[in-house]
Order: C-alpha cells, then sequence, then structure tokens
C-alpha cells in the first residue's frame, strides 16, 4: 500500500480559476507621514476620496495625507471640529433644568416608596 500514492490537484492549495478576462479596477497610490517621521504607502481606488489621516498597519502610527511634493495636504473643507457632547448636554436640549429636577424628586419618591422609606430622607 506505501508503493501507491494518491496524486490529485491539491485542492484548496492553489487556486484553479484563471485571470483570463479579469480587468483590474484603477488605482491611486497615496503617502502618508507618521509624527515619527517613516512614510508609508496605501492604495486606493481612483474613484476615493483620500483622508487626510490614516494609521499604519504596520507600526500603527498615525500618518497625515502628503502631496506629491512631499509636504502635508491640508484640509480646507472648511468645518471645525465637532465638539463631542455628553449625555447632560443632550438632555438639557431636550429638558430643562426644572423639569430635570422635577422627574429626578418624581423619581426618588417612587424609589423610596418602593424600598418602605416613604418620604423620610437620611441624611
Amino acid at each position: 500500500m506505501a508503493e501507491r500514492t494518491l496524486r490529485g490537484a491539491r485542492i484548496g492549495a492553489t487556486s484553479l480559476q484563471s485571470e483570463v478576462g479579469v480587468h483590474y479596477s484603477e488605482r491611486k497610490t497615496a503617502t502618508y507621514r507618521a509624527d515619527d517621521g517613516s512614510t508609508f504607502d496605501v492604495v486606493f481606488s481612483s474613484e476615493a476620496e483620500m483622508p487626510g489621516t490614516w494609521s499604519d498597519l504596520r507600526s500603527g502610527h498615525t500618518g497625515v495625507l502628503l502631496d506629491a511634493l512631499g509636504v502635508p495636504v491640508e484640509s480646507d473643507d472648511g468645518t471645525e471640529a465637532k465638539i463631542p457632547r455628553s449625555h447632560w448636554d443632550m438632555l438639557l436640549e431636550r429638558r430643562s433644568r426644572e423639569e430635570l429636577e422635577e422627574l429626578l424628586e418624581e423619581r426618588l419618591t417612587y424609589l423610596r416608596a418602593r424600598r418602605g422609606l416613604g418620604d423620610r430622607v437620611d441624611a
């Protein structure tokens, strides 16, 4: 039995599909420079808009987009950076402070009644 070996096409090891008739999409390469001075290239579709910053997969550093001369590209979108809103800010957009205090008092009264404390306040 050892003299007889199974011969096959190595299914799964190589692709049986040919590249005849395959048309690749147009691509463009963007160069980014990280804070440590290293540069890395990222390939995008020619139709894609290149972002101003990109994270390098190898080093993990964030790089800034460079133009053809190696100068960092300034974003001229005219929008300022959005300041993140807290939960409290979003609450104040929907309700006034008086409404929130009233809701808090109602909820505390309900919770005290459930615990059997009634209107008693422990200090």
